[in-house]
């Protein structure tokens, strides 16, 4: 029985030195991951799953890294991205245009999507299903110029006035508090307001730019980092798109489950809309490209190139430097 006695405490003593071990190698990795962080562009959504995705599933720490994911403050996602505040951001052609334009050395890692899946929405019952029908309507926005450009751009193919559309800021207002308040018609990605319509059912007619203008298909949202990122850790930012990419391949091969993820990490948001709006979405973050993410000089040329036009732009960009395919994968990596 002392034998007996002896050998039991001699193997608990090695099962606990090797739980330690194992504890400590454990505690060791995590602490020498390297610390990223990326901070979206709004408050999470199914334009962002696979940067949960990523982080649940560990593609992220396979990579040695451990990113925090943070929401914008009152300075914006590219303003934290470009002071290196955040290594990585979440944005749109159109800010990352200007602040190139501006100086800011800010340049898009991908393309979230491949087309843009925006456009202008209001209730069936305001029967605005031209930009024609913008004439005599409330148009309710967030203030930019860039608003009334498009607005004007579009009408201008059907011979319509856009000094007979009246444009209000919103504010933080929802589409839906605010058509049934004070405005007509609103400019809304179809792929989570659209599908809250659907949910709602209160149906909506969709003017969408790309229906009017392929110049107005440009890459919204896209991955940011700042040009001191690129040129100091290559290797981090390699890393990061890696892992990313893994990120947005699961979510469209299996929105279902990158569904459940997205709500298991955000559970303030409706699971019925993350659950329609990712079915709607996965097909669309790769589309007709050869791989996630993405993106073709001309799409850049032709969205300043209108921007300029349109006098939004100071001077011409430079677009082959406001956005690199460098870091994506190769095909079969």
């Amino acid at each position: 029985m002392k034998k007996l006695v002896i050998l039991l405490s001699a193997l608990l003593m090695v099962w606990s030195l090797t739980a330690c071990s194992s504890s400590e190698t454990t505690a060791e990795k995590e602490s020498s991951l390297k610390k990223v962080s990326i901070v979206l562009d709004w408050t999470p959504n199914t334009n962002h799953t696979g940067i949960y995705v990523a982080k649940e599933k560990g593609y992220f720490k396979k990579r040695g890294l451990d990113v925090k994911i943070i929401l914008p403050g009152e300075a914006g996602a590219d303003q934290l991205v470009a002071s290196g505040k955040s290594q990585f951001g979440v944005s749109y052609q159109e800010g990352i245009t200007q602040a190139r334009i501006q100086g800011i050395p800010i340049i898009s890692l991908a393309a979230v999507i491949q087309h843009n899946t925006s456009g202008f929405a209001s209730p069936k019952a305001k029967n605005i299903i031209s930009p024609k029908g913008f004439e005599g309507k409330t148009y309710g926005g967030w203030g930019s110029p860039i608003e009334k450009a498009v607005i004007t751009s579009l009408m201008k193919q059907e011979d319509a006035d856009v000094e007979k559309v009246k444009i209000v800021n919103m504010g933080d207002s929802d589409f839906f508090t605010a058509v049934n308040r004070d405005i007509d018609y609103a400019w809304i990605y179809y792929g989570w307001t659209g599908i809250e319509a659907e949910i709602r059912n209160e149906p909506i007619n969709m003017v969408y730019l790309t229906d009017y203008s392929k110049k107005l298909d440009y890459y919204t949202p896209v991955i940011t980092t700042n040009e001191k990122m690129i040129k100091n850790d290559p290797q981090t930012v390699r890393a990061f798109v890696a892992a990313l990419t893994e990120g947005y391949e699961f979510a469209i091969e299996h929105p279902g489950d990158s569904a459940e993820i997205l709500i298991k990490a955000v559970p303030d948001l409706d699971e019925e809309l993350v659950k329609k709006s990712q079915e709607w979405l996965s097909p669309k973050y790769k589309d007709d490209a050869e791989r996630w993410g993405e993106q073709k000089l001309e799409v850049w040329e032709n969205y300043s190139e209108w921007m300029f036009d349109n006098g939004l732009l100071e001077k011409e960009l430079e677009a082959e430097k406001a956005f690199t395919n460098e870091f994506l994968p190769k095909r079969g990596d």
